[in-house]
């Protein structure tokens, strides 16, 4: 009888062992399995806001940081440029920013901006990924050429608030990105300004 007993505890000792040990495997089994799955450091990074240091931009100067892996632009538009923006707007595809996809609402304006004097978009044209040339001067694409950016692939053409121009192989206006002010002089890419998440 006290054999019998023995062998149970030798059992339930045994099996108590094997899973703890066999809990343990798995455990460190799935533990590289899930932090394969997980983004690197290197890739929250690059999804991370952006502060931009726009206090030093004069009218009519842009900067280019990198956001997600792609090109952003913030420009201070001067009298000149906002002015024309009226100008053009039976010749654009969508000048009232209509497709929502292409900016947030706030930027959903005239300028497509938080600010009038600030613009901020992504510099990827809408048709195939080329990056557009900054071409601020009236003139240089034809008569009705009043400034704004121009796609040396395949010749789209787009206003200085980043509208299209009808006529050409890119089908809607450049991306606003969701963006903030921090201050007077620092542009946050990649956060909206309602609640200063991250987009």
């Amino acid at each position: 009888m006290k054999q019998d007993g023995a062998d149970k505890s030798k059992r339930r000792f045994l099996t108590g062992a094997a899973t703890v040990v066999g809990g343990t495997g798995l455990v460190l089994t799935a533990v590289p399995f899930i932090n394969y799955w997980l983004p690197s450091a290197r890739t929250k990074a690059a999804g991370a806001p952006v502060e931009v240091d726009v206090s030093k931009l004069e009218p009519g100067q842009r900067v280019s940081p990198e956001w997600r892996g792609k090109p952003v632009w913030v420009l201070r538009r001067d009298e000149r440029m906002l002015e024309t923006l009226p100008e053009l707007e039976d010749q654009l595809r969508d000048p009232e920013s209509k497709v929502a996809s292409q900016q947030p609402p706030y930027a959903q304006n005239r300028h497509r901006s938080l600010k009038p004097e600030y613009l901020v978009l992504v510099g990827i044209c809408t048709h195939l990924g080329c990056s557009p040339l900054f071409e601020p001067e009236p003139g240089v694409y034809g008569d009705d050429w009043l400034g704004g950016f121009f796609c040396p692939c395949h010749g789209s053409k787009f206003d200085l608030a980043g509208r299209v121009y009808q006529g050409v192989p890119a089908p809607t206006n450049l991306v606003v990105p969701p963006y903030r002010f921090a201050d007077d002089g620092t542009v946050v890419v990649g956060e909206d300004p309602q609640d200063g998440g991250a987009a």
